[in-house]
């Protein structure tokens, strides 16, 4: 048989232009395709994971090295998916490097710079590694931490991925990076009758005996047989918190009964990814427009390929999505369901596990790499049956779907499906309508309030348009009533941050019994810290930034790089002692609700209160079981949620948002107010929503008060065709960083200059932005507005073109170009 000499491209994870191509050992000739991951060596000594993308027989024009190894018998990313990075990276302006890194869980991307850490949960059993394995791990136990070129030096050889590969799957050791996350499994406490209970006589004594002298741990035990069918066996358990909450228990009792000898606690590991109980419920009965709205979209979707459901806040829209899910699921096909929040996916998750168990997988940033990998593979492998619906926010887009036939992005408006830095700068929501089509899969978009763009997209008819303008049940929209700034100062009312008529409104609602939030978009204690004498204000060493005031570390703190200091006692400019807090965040407020009601129990729910993985579902948790009586919360409270007994919704600074310079920030008010509005009121009776603004006549206001969202997207789609901006115009922002002011300057300019030749006035700029100076970099926007029309591919290749030939001038050599296409 002949030997064919073959070259693979490869995908490295780094923000190279182009791909690589290695040589395939002919031992390899018949194992190398695309898609699965091989060993590279890239400089001297540096060995990195890469994907191959094509496999040929094309000679390439430098000498090429061999692929040092292979690490997949099938491959981890499929033909849909590399479709998806090619499109993403050209229309991004990325490299395929920046795609992959973004796309891949870091555990699927070993090099030789990875450190390697023992699990300490590792029982120590030896019996199943083999001689390799046994001396890296042997290693590990006698030194902390190994790199992968350490590895190569105690196995005395150049590959040693293959090795590590497998430690990491029998869990002998951990990457760094999943260190940080550090792993446990997740163990789940059982209760089962001991062996003693199950003598009928020995059970007759406990309940005589508990009847007497404890008659609420006799309702427990009785709820326990309730719970496990009647049946007097040890064999049957009971979820140890699932009984204490069905008796309104706590441990406490659980343990007198196991000290009774009644219960035996069994500990359990019941995985990594929650698993969802089988599904108990069909989908729901629809109202009549709940109905309607269901066979629209079908109807659609007979012609066009996307669906919008603008349906108020509490119409039911989940509803309808779960009744679409079952007919995809009934056909044999994949669900894709994006949220902008991974706080959503708490409740959401909740709810659609009732209808679909175990088929509901859940993924996002939050889980560590090893639980993302152990996703990644079950939705590859659609053998077992799991994860026909993936749950996620915007990264679940990268996931190997073989058969998607449902996207539904849930709250579509949510600028938090725009990524930001690193690149690719992506939008989750646009990567799910690209991803669709790709697979030929339908899409739903759903908000209560579209964004202009997709609006005006379903108004042209590129989209099908579906309204919901009822909520379910008959209940009434919330009414909305607006607090004066400006006269409670005048008149000297102000109860420290809140008007006298919030504040009478929040003790109603407490007396009622009823829930409050409280929506501040500023998280912090106060966001200046102000000598009275000379208005001196601490700033941010590295950033043109004021520095936030965080009471519960007693810290100034940089919101834009983390720089933070102990706030002086006098001030540094002139000495005064006399120095105030300005302002107010979640912080503040957090602390005057608890002085202003000191029988209410107040929570926090921002960046600071939610950095764990878990900390979104225990407060979202102890608000929907009543343990909260006032939430205090950013933007993360008007994202979708579904709580029974929310009376009152306080909107503490709605002119914050208003006079944001930003061209969205009339509809991101108008979506903000709205949304958190929407959280009042849902169930049983017509909410309250109470507004404080300096301004109650503007215009904005007054349509959240309407509840006009048609009034808002006609004023909105005026001022945007006027002034060239989406959804006419494309637009694309170049931010020029440099360390040095003047070249950052010089650089814009020379840029500019450019690139105003070849495109004439869709070039605007350059502009200092809002804020100027972050870590150390000084920035420079630059904005280009493309027309619908006009070939966007044609001027990002000139865009491109500018910016090498800067970056190739000696002045200009160390200067980043960031460009943000469809920036938010």
């Amino acid at each position: 048989m002949e030997r064919r000499t073959l070259f693979a491209d490869v995908i490295l994870p780094l923000a190279l232009p182009k791909m690589l191509t290695y040589r395939v050992p002919f031992e390899l000739n018949d194992y190398v395709i695309p898609g699965v991951r091989v060993i590279v060596q890239l400089g001297k000594a540096k060995l990195y994971t890469a994907i191959v993308r094509n496999v040929h027989e094309n000679l390439p024009e430098y000498p090429a090295k061999f692929l040092e190894g292979i690490l997949d018998e099938t491959p981890v990313v499929n033909s849909f998916q590399f479709s998806l990075w090619d499109w993403m990276a050209g229309y991004y302006m990325c490299t395929l490097g920046e795609v992959m890194n973004a796309a891949l869980p870091s555990s699927l991307k070993l090099a030789s710079e990875t450190k390697l850490v023992l699990n300490e949960d590792w029982d120590r059993n030896d019996s199943t590694l083999s001689d390799k394995e046994f001396l890296v791990a042997q290693a590990l136990q006698l030194q902390e931490v190994l790199t992968l070129k350490e590895v190569s030096e105690i196995l005395d050889q150049k590959t040693v991925m293959p090795v590590v590969k497998k430690l990491i799957e029998k869990r002998v050791l951990f990457t760094e990076e999943d260190l940080l996350q550090r792993y446990k499994p997740r163990v789940e406490e059982f209760l089962r009758l001991t062996p003693e209970m199950c003598d009928d006589d020995r059970l007759q004594e406990m309940f005589d005996t508990l009847e007497k002298r404890a008659p609420k741990q006799l309702e427990m035990l009785m709820a326990f047989f309730h719970h496990t069918g009647n049946v007097l066996s040890s064999d049957r358990e009971i979820g140890k918190v699932v009984l204490q909450k069905a008796v309104g228990a706590q441990s406490s009792m659980t343990q007198k009964l196991v000290e009774r000898g009644v219960f035996d606690i069994i500990e359990k590991e019941i995985g990594r990814i929650e698993q969802y109980d089988a599904a108990d419920l069909g989908p729901a009965a629809l109202s009549e427009s709940q109905n309607d709205a269901l066979q629209a979209i079908r109807q659609i979707w007979q012609e066009k390929d996307v669906a919008l459901l603008h349906g108020v806040t509490g119409s039911g829209k989940t509803e309808v999505y779960i009744h679409l899910i079952q007919e995809v699921l009934d056909a044999g096909g994949q669900v894709l369901y994006l949220l902008p929040e991974i706080a959503l996916t708490t409740q959401i998750i909740n709810r659609l596990s009732k209808y679909f168990g175990p088929r509901i997988g859940v993924y996002h940033s939050r889980f560590n790499q090893n639980e993302r990998v152990e996703i990644w593979n079950q939705v590859q492998d659609r053998s077992s049956g799991r994860f026909d619906v993936v749950l996620g926010a915007r990264s679940a887009v990268f996931l190997p779907f073989s058969k998607l036939q449902l996207v539904i992005v849930d709250e579509e408006h949510e600028s938090s499906f725009k990524q930001y830095d690193p690149a690719p700068r992506y939008n989750g929501r646009d990567m799910g309508l690209v991803l669709a089509r790709m697979h030929r899969a339908k899409v739903l978009l759903g908000s209560a309030t579209p964004s202009v763009e997709s609006y005006w997209n379903a108004k042209e008819g590129h989209y099908g348009l579906v309204e919901l303008h009822k909520r379910y049940g008959g209940i009434r929209m919330p009414e909305i009533q607006c607090a004066d700034i400006r006269h409670e100062l005048k008149h000297k009312t102000m109860k420290g941050n809140f008007t006298s008529f919030l504040a009478t409104k929040i003790e109603n609602a407490l007396e009622a019994g009823e829930q409050i939030i409280l929506f501040q978009n500023r998280r912090g204690y106060a966001p200046l810290w102000r000598c009275n004498m000379c208005t001196y204000i601490p700033e941010c060493k590295r950033c043109d930034v004021n520095l936030t005031y965080h009471k519960h570390s007693h810290q100034l703190k940089c919101h834009y790089c983390g720089f933070s200091q102990n706030p002086p006692t006098t001030c540094p400019a002139c000495g005064s002692s006399d120095i105030k807090m300005v302002g107010f965040g979640t912080e503040k407020i957090e602390e005057e609700m608890e002085i202003l009601f000191p029988k209410a129990v107040v929570r926090r729910m921002d960046l600071d209160t939610t950095r764990s993985k878990h900390a979104y579902q225990r407060i979202i948790s102890d608000f929907e079981v009543g343990e909260i009586d006032i939430l205090v919360g950013t933007q993360m409270v008007t994202k979708g949620l579904d709580f029974d007994n929310v009376g009152l919704v306080g909107i503490l600074n709605a002119d914050q948002m208003i006079n944001f310079p930003d061209f969205r920030s009339m509809e991101r008010s108008f979506q903000l107010m709205t949304q958190v509005a929407g959280r009042a009121g849902r169930r049983n009776k017509r909410g309250l929503v109470v507004i404080q603004t300096y301004t109650p006549d503007h215009w904005v206001i007054q349509r959240v008060m309407e509840n006009d969202y048609t009034g808002l997207f006609e004023q909105e789609n005026l001022e945007r065709r006027n002034f060239w901006y989406p959804p006419y115009y494309r637009l694309i922002r170049i931010t020029l960083k440099h360390k040095d002011r003047h070249l950052a300057d010089a650089g814009a300019i020379e840029l500019i200059t450019a690139l105003k030749s070849k495109l004439g006035e869709r070039v605007m700029g350059p502009e200092v932005p809002y804020v100027s100076r972050i870590n150390n970099w000084h920035l420079r926007n630059i904005m280009i507005k493309v027309e619908r029309d006009a070939s966007a591919k044609a001027v990002k290749g000139i865009l491109q073109q500018q910016i090498d030939l800067l970056s190739a001038q000696p002045d200009f050599k160390s200067m980043r170009a960031v460009v943000d296409v469809d920036p938010m």
